[in-house]
């Protein structure tokens, strides 16, 4: 199978998984009213609306400032995926394909919404860190795996590394 094809395949799984996610919060949270409900020592299920991009960073209330957010969006997962149908190698197609699918899953949330649905509030000794989604958890280890493949991954032969060919005699 090629790898631009694993990827595409992760990129809709990504994408399904993070919206039937999203769709189940809301009915529950949203549905009753729940503040928040903790899913582990270290992790509660609360609803946030994230008016920005990751980490809440460059939060945009307007409808134009919303439309430049969902702009800049789909210009960089044109951009990704098309580094992804030129993938030979299986790794970062399926780090492309990760964050691809998690681009376009906030993307939906951004025209349906007006905002990117974030459910897990990460949290230790009083202190919370950050409320995220599927979504960025996908983007987040899609790039781990892209700096894997940069770092350890296979490479073709460097030229400077081979030997020089023997002059030919005339």
């Amino acid at each position: 199978m090629r790898p631009s094809a694993v990827g595409a395949m992760v990129a809709v799984a990504v994408f399904a998984a993070d919206q039937a996610a999203k769709a189940a919060v809301l009915s529950r949270i949203w549905g009753n009213g729940a503040e928040a409900t903790p899913l582990a020592p270290f992790l509660d299920l609360a609803l946030r609306w994230n008016h920005g991009i990751s980490f809440s960073l460059f939060s945009q209330d307007s409808l134009s400032g919303q439309a430049i957010l969902l702009g800049v969006t789909l210009a960089a997962t044109g951009l990704l995926g098309w580094w992804l149908a030129r993938c030979r190698t299986i790794l970062p197609a399926m780090g492309l394909g990760a964050i691809i699918g998690g681009a376009l899953g906030n993307a939906v949330d951004r025209i349906a919404h007006g905002a990117v649905v974030d459910y897990l509030d990460l949290h230790a000794f009083g202190r919370h860190f950050f409320v995220f989604n599927l979504a960025d958890a996908a983007i987040n280890v899609g790039v781990v795996l892209l700096v894997l493949d940069l770092a350890v991954g296979s490479r073709a032969p460097n030229r400077r590394s081979q030997p020089t060919p023997e002059p030919r005699a005339r």
